[in-house]
């Protein structure tokens, strides 16, 4: 069996953990983004403040939308359990 898909490999919950994941990682930089955005109140104008905050935005909603993708990716079953057998095999002779 290989080590490394039975230690990578995520449960049912992956898809909860992923989304999870993906709306903390939005949050935090959506309140990075408005700390940078009354940080740089009185140094640059405003087009420049609201592309930095826009960047950090797209940064934010780019990392959400992969963290939710992995969490669906490795919850979404690759492995099947095998098929019974239609019939019964022959015994071999030992």
């Amino acid at each position: 069996m290989n080590l490394a898909a039975v230690l990578l490999d995520a449960g049912p919950v992956a898809a909860g953990i992923g989304l999870f994941a993906g709306i903390a990682f939005f949050l935090v930089l959506a309140a990075v983004a408005f700390a940078a955005f009354l940080m740089l109140r009185k140094t640059l104008k405003m087009a420049f403040r609201i592309a930095i905050v826009v960047v950090i935005l797209l940064i934010a909603v780019a990392g959400g939308i992969a963290f939710f993708a992995i969490g669906i990716a490795s919850s979404s079953g690759g492995h099947r359990p095998p098929a019974p057998n239609a019939r019964p095999r022959a015994s071999q002779p030992k």
